[in-house]
Parts: C-alpha cells; sequence; structure tokens
C-alpha cells in the first residue's frame, strides 16, 4: 500500500468503484466464456491468469487477445459470441471480493453513498450486481454504454456524483486501470489503485499517479474507512 494517509486529508463523502477487478472478482465467469469461445472455434484455450490479468480490459480487449489475428469483420462478431456465453454464465462463480462486503455494510451503516463506474455494458453490470444483491443498495450503476462516452473520459464519473448528490471533490473513486485514475482525476475525485487487480504483467500501478495504491482487498478496506472516517 502506498501512501495510506493520501486520502484521509480531503472530506469523502462517497465512494465509487470499478466493478471487474475491484469491487467484484469475475475473472472466473469471463475466462470460462473465453475459453468455450475458444473451443467452439477451434483455438488453442489460453492460460488462465494470462486471460485473467486482461479482464480490465473488457469483452473485445479479451477477444482480440484470444483471436489476435481477427480481421474486424470477424472480431464483431467473435466478440458479439462472447457476450452472449459470458451473460450465460454471469455470476456462477463471481464474488465481492474479500472484506470488500463488510466495507459496503459499514458504508451502508454510516449512511455513506456509494456506486460503480464501469466500461461494462449496462446488460452485464445491472443484472450482475442483481445477482450480487447489489443493485438496490447502490446509489448509482454507470455502464460503459449509459452515455456516448467511456472511461477515461470523465462524463461517467460526473453523472455518478450527480445521481449521488455529492460534489467530485468529495468523491474517492477506485479502480484497477490506468483509464480509472485518469478518468477520476479529470472529474476532480480523489482515486485509489486496486493494484490487487486485473493487471497485466507489462503495467504497473505506481505509473498511474492515483492518490494511493492499495495491495489487497483488505488495504483497500483500510483506506477507504480512514478516507470516509467510518470510525468517527
Amino acid at each position: 500500500m502506498t501512501n495510506p494517509d493520501t486520502t484521509s486529508d480531503a472530506a469523502i463523502e462517497g465512494v465509487l468503484f470499478d466493478l471487474d477487478g475491484t469491487l467484484v472478482d469475475t475473472a472466473p465467469d469471463m475466462v470460462d466464456a473465453l475459453i468455450r469461445l475458444q473451443r467452439m472455434h477451434g483455438a488453442a484455450a489460453l492460460a488462465y491468469e494470462l486471460v485473467r490479468s486482461n479482464v480490465s480490459n473488457g469483452a473485445a480487449g479479451l477477444v482480440r487477445l484470444a483471436f489476435p489475428d481477427a480481421d474486424d469483420e470477424l472480431h464483431t462478431a467473435l466478440h458479439g459470441s462472447y457476450l452472449q456465453l459470458y451473460q450465460d454464465v454471469l455470476c456462477e462463480r463471481s464474488r465481492v471480493f474479500p472484506g470488500l462486503d463488510r466495507l459496503l455494510d459499514e458504508l451502508d451503516e454510516k449512511r455513506r453513498p456509494w456506486g460503480v463506474v464501469t466500461n461494462k455494458p449496462q446488460r452485464l453490470t445491472e443484472p450482475l450486481l442483481g445477482k450480487l444483491g447489489l443493485l438496490e443498495r447502490v446509489a448509482c450503476a454507470i455502464s460503459g454504454d449509459t452515455l456516448p462516452q467511456r472511461k477515461p473520459h470523465p462524463a461517467p464519473m460526473l453523472l455518478a456524483s450527480r445521481l449521488m448528490n455529492v460534489a467530485p471533490g468529495s468523491i474517492l473513486y477506485v479502480g484497477d486501470a490506468a483509464r480509472d485514475i485518469e478518468a477520476g482525476h479529470a472529474a476532480g475525485m480523489t482515486t485509489i489503485a486496486a493494484g490487487y487487480g486485473y493487471i497485466t504483467a507489462d503495467d504497473d500501478p505506481q505509473r498511474w499517479s492515483a492518490d494511493a495504491i492499495a495491495a489487497s482487498p483488505e488495504d483497500l478496506r483500510r483506506l477507504v474507512r480512514a478516507a470516509v472516517r467510518l470510525d468517527s
């Protein structure tokens, strides 16, 4: 964990999370769907850890990883097939990261609003949150197709701010990709990089200029609890 006191200076009143690799471990289901797609097309399955580290690149990124020689037309078709396969296994093995369920309970108890801003399409975001019992609890759930813009553009972050009725400068955003931190900063929010998330071997959260880095979900819980002053 880097500079654990960084987030405690601002008056944080609300928390936003990226979804895949930050709040929820969706990799088991997303990897399963990709392996099924590869088998359907006679391709050898990629190693689990390689696919897992790329999950934050979304469905399109996973399809490119699995079928690097596909032209645009084939990629579009494969992408559609992948989304359907993933939707079929949505939340079979996906879970909130250990300890973060307690954090969400604590935020609710202290009446601190929290929400999700993800590039995942709405057709997957809301059903996933529903299956996890979170959809009725979030102050907002902004998906990749909610607006014409998506992260790293700040527009989804600013929409979340309005829906939460919390000023951007009083919001903490947590994500496991450089675009998350870029979007958060562009919107004027404090940021934490989820260093435990889906990060490729050639990437480094230290380069994202986040206000802090959480090495584990438990680190994140401590950072958020301090920033939101849950003990006060």
